[in-house]
C-alpha cells in the first residue's frame, strides 16, 4: 500500500499541518467573502443578489487554489450564503426571482461557509444597516450573542463537558434579558462532515437532546449562537421558502418520479457532502423533484424559521480549532459599536470572559514579562451598557 493510500484510509485531522493549512485557507476565503457581502448590505439591495455574490466569490477564490495537484481536490461553498433579516432566524437564501430587498435599520444576519478538500470554515455575523452605534434592544441581542460566543470560545476546550457550555450560554442571554433560540446546535466538524456527532445545544429543551460529551484536543467545532429579543421559539411560516438542503447518505429509498431521479443524480454529483441551495440546480425540474427527495429522507431541509414580527434575532458563528497550544478561532468579523441597555455584573460570566484561549508556556520571569509586553490579551470584555444608555 502506498503512503498516499495509507493517508486516505486514516481519518485526517489537525494533527496534520497540511489539514490546518486547508482549514485556514478556507477561513481566509470565507472571512473575505463576509467582508464583501457586508459591503453589499445597503438599503434597497436585493437579498438574492447579495447571496449570489457571496457564493460566487467563494467558488472563484477556492477554485483558484490547489489547481496543480495530482489528485483533484474538491473545494468551494460549504454552506450557501444566507441573508436573514430582523425576526427571520436564518437560512434565508431565496431563489432567483425573489424581489425581497434590505431596508435602512434592518438587522441582517449573514451566514456562509467555504471548504478546501472537505475541511470546512463556517462564519455568521450580525450587522444593522445604519450609521453610528447600535442602541436599545438591537444592541442587547447582538451583545448577548457575541458575549455568549466569547464565553463558548473559552469553555469549548479539551477536558470540558458540552453541557457546561450550554448552561453558560443560557446564563449570558439571561443577563441581557434575551432568549437563546431553541434548536440551534453547534457541531464538531471533520473532513466532509459539517454536522459531526459530537455537539452541544445553545439551550436545552425537552424536544432537543444531545449526548453528553467531552471536548478533546485536535477537534474542530463550528460554534453557533442565535439570540432573540422574543421568546426563542421560532415557527415555520412557509415551507416554500426553504431552499437549502443536504444529502443524507444513509437513505436508500428508490425515487419514483423521473424529475426526482434527475435532480438527485445532479445533487449526488455536485453536492455529495455539503449543503446546497436550490438556486444551483436546474430550476424548472428542481422544485418538483426536491419534494419527493425531502419526503423520503434523501435530503435534509434547512427551514426558514421566524420569531414574531417586531422581535430581533442576532447570530454569531465561528470555527475553532482545538490546537495543542490552545484554541484558534479562524473565522470572525468585528461588530459595530454596541450600546446595550444591560450591564454584565455576574462574577461567573466575568470569570469566564477572563479565561485565556491560548495555553500558557512555562519559562523564567523575564521570558514571561517579555511575552506579556509583546502580546495582546486574549481576555474578552462583556458588552457593557454605555452611560448614555443607562441614563
Amino acid at each position: 500500500m502506498s503512503s498516499d493510500d495509507e493517508r486516505d484510509e486514516k481519518e485526517l485531522d489537525i494533527t496534520s499541518s497540511e489539514v490546518v493549512t486547508k482549514y485556514k485557507s478556507a477561513a481566509e476565503i470565507v472571512n473575505k467573502a463576509l467582508q464583501g457581502v457586508l459591503a453589499e448590505c445597503k438599503p434597497k439591495a436585493k437579498i438574492v443578489d447579495i447571496c449570489e455574490k457571496g457564493d460566487s466569490f467563494i467558488k472563484e477564490q477556492a477554485g483558484s487554489m490547489y489547481k496543480n495537484v495530482k489528485k483533484k481536490i474538491d473545494r468551494g461553498v460549504a454552506f450557501p450564503t444566507c441573508v436573514s433579516v430582523n425576526n427571520t432566524v436564518g437560512h434565508f437564501s431565496p431563489l432567483a426571482g425573489d424581489e425581497t430587498v434590505l431596508e435602512e435599520g434592518d438587522m441582517v444576519k449573514i451566514d456562509m461557509g467555504c471548504h478546501i478538500d472537505g475541511f470546512i470554515a463556517l462564519v455568521a455575523h450580525t450587522h444593522v444597516i445604519q450609521d453610528g452605534p447600535i442602541t436599545g434592544r438591537k444592541a442587547d441581542v447582538m451583545a448577548a450573542a457575541n458575549t455568549a460566543a466569547e464565553v463558548a470560545l473559552r469553555l469549548v476546550r479539551p477536558g470540558k463537558k458540552n453541557h457546561a457550555v450550554t448552561e453558560a450560554i443560557q446564563k449570558v442571554a439571561d443577563a441581557y434579558d434575551c432568549k437563546i433560540v431553541e434548536g440551534v446546535i453547534s457541531h464538531q466538524m471533520k473532513q466532509n462532515v459539517i454536522d459531526g456527532s459530537k455537539s452541544f445545544l445553545s439551550v436545552t429543551t425537552p424536544e432537543t437532546r444531545v449526548d453528553d460529551v467531552e471536548f478533546e484536543e485536535n477537534e474542530v467545532y463550528a460554534i453557533d449562537i442565535v439570540a432573540s429579543t422574543g421568546d426563542g421559539k421560532p415557527k415555520l411560516l412557509d415551507e416554500k421558502q426553504t431552499t437549502i438542503y443536504k444529502k443524507d447518505a444513509a437513505v436508500n429509498y428508490q425515487l419514483k418520479m423521473k424529475a426526482s431521479r434527475f435532480i438527485f443524480s445532479e445533487i449526488k454529483e455536485k453536492f455529495s457532502h455539503m449543503p446546497f441551495t436550490a438556486r444551483s440546480l436546474e430550476e424548472k425540474r428542481a422544485r418538483l423533484g426536491l419534494v419527493e427527495c425531502v419526503n423520503h429522507g434523501h435530503l435534509q431541509p434547512y427551514p426558514v424559521l421566524y420569531e414574531k414580527p417586531g422581535d430581533f434575532v442576532a447570530q454569531i458563528k465561528f470555527t475553532v480549532l482545538l490546537m495543542p497550544n490552545g484554541s484558534d478561532r479562524i473565522t470572525s468579523h468585528t461588530l459595530q459599536e454596541l450600546q446595550p441597555t444591560k450591564t454584565i455584573d455576574d462574577p461567573e460570566i466575568k470569570g469566564w470572559l477572563a479565561l485565556g484561549i491560548k495555553k500558557k508556556k512555562g519559562g523564567g520571569k523575564k521570558k514571561k514579562a517579555a511575552k506579556k509586553a509583546g502580546e495582546t490579551s486574549t481576555e474578552a470584555e462583556p458588552m457593557e451598557a454605555s452611560s448614555s444608555a443607562q441614563e
